[in-house]
Parts: C-alpha cells; structure tokens; sequence
C-alpha cells in the first residue's frame, strides 16, 4: 500500500498535519499488533482451517466452512465453536476496530425448504457466527456486523472442488476505525 505522508516536523507541517500522520502510524503499529496476537492465539489451528493475513491496512481472519459448516447448513459445528471462542478471546478487549463477519459461498446454486439461495445461506453463516461470538465468546454485539458476500467475492475463480471449497468462508474483518482521522480532516 503506497502512502505519501506530511512532513512530521513541526516546521515543515500545521499541527493537524503531524497528528494525522501519528494516528496513521499508531493505526498501522495497531493493526500488525492486533496480527500478530491473533497469529499468535490461533497457531493451534494453521493447518486447521484458519489463517490470519493483513491486506489493505486490516487485518483478516478466514475461517474455511469445513470447519464450520456442514454442507448447506448455518448450525456451527463443534470444532469451529471451538476455534470461534479462541477469537472471541483474542478480540474481547479490542478497542478502535469495527468488525464485520462475513459469510461467502461459491458459486454453485443452493436452494432448501429454509434456505432461498447462496446469499440467503452466507448471511445466515454470518449471522449464526456473530451470534456465537456475542452469546458464547461473551463479545460486545455492538462491536459486529454480520454480512454476507454471497459469491461475489470469490479467493480463486476456478470451478476445480477445491477452488470451490475456498470460497466458502466465513472472514472476521478488522478494519481501525478511523474516527479521530476524520475529526482532524474536518
């Protein structure tokens, strides 16, 4: 991600200058933190279905719906409930981050007698995982948005099976809020 940031010296810049650039840094130190904790917390299930990558200036947890779901199904199973309440955990305390749960799917059409279509099925994914995170993981609903992406958003394009299984996800988005630049920009 290319940047241009003010001159930092109180010469060279107005104050409101060199504030915006310290939040920028202390937003870039906060999400590599933030990384490196949930790295840290969920190293247990590397190999399990979850990774944690930073992109965009956010960081991204992706929770592949083999560990989640069954096939066409929003009901959580027991090991993602598991892996659910470590996150929970890594994010009770998280302060100046907006968190968006997001349910994807692939692009294979779906339909049951309580589930209309893939998008219908990734919001309800969503829902069901912000759900178990307020309820069990004990975290603040006010903090989560559930939404669902349907197959917009695909990681790999191919209708290979297992392209197909990469798209279906649920991602923990961690985006720092950015309230105290938009007061400074006004």
């Amino acid at each position: 991600m290319k940047k241009k940031l003010v001159n930092i010296s109180f010469q060279g810049g107005s104050d409101s200058e060199v504030l915006f650039n310290l939040l920028i840094l202390k937003g870039e130190k906060a999400v590599k933190d933030l990384k490196n904790k949930l790295t840290e917390s969920l190293i247990g299930y590397k190999n399990s279905g979850i990774s944690v990558i930073e992109k965009d200036g956010k960081v991204y947890v992706s929770l592949d719906n083999s560990l989640l779901f069954q096939s066409g199904k929003t009901d959580i199973d027991w090991k993602g409930k598991t892996a659910l309440l470590k996150v929970a955990e890594s994010l009770m305390d998280l302060e100046d981050f907006d968190i968006m749960v997001e349910g994807h799917t692939d692009n294979v059409p779906m339909k049951s007698a309580t589930i209309k279509d893939n998008w219908d099925l990734s919001v309800l994914r969503a829902t069901s995982v912000v759900r178990y995170l307020t309820t069990e993981g004990k975290m603040d609903p006010i903090k989560i948005i559930p939404s669902g992406r349907n197959k917009y958003v695909p990681i790999n394009t191919d209708n290979t099976p297992e392209a197909l299984a990469q798209n279906r996800r649920i991602e923990i988005i961690l985006t720092p809020k950015l309230d105290q630049l938009m007061k400074i920009l006004k």
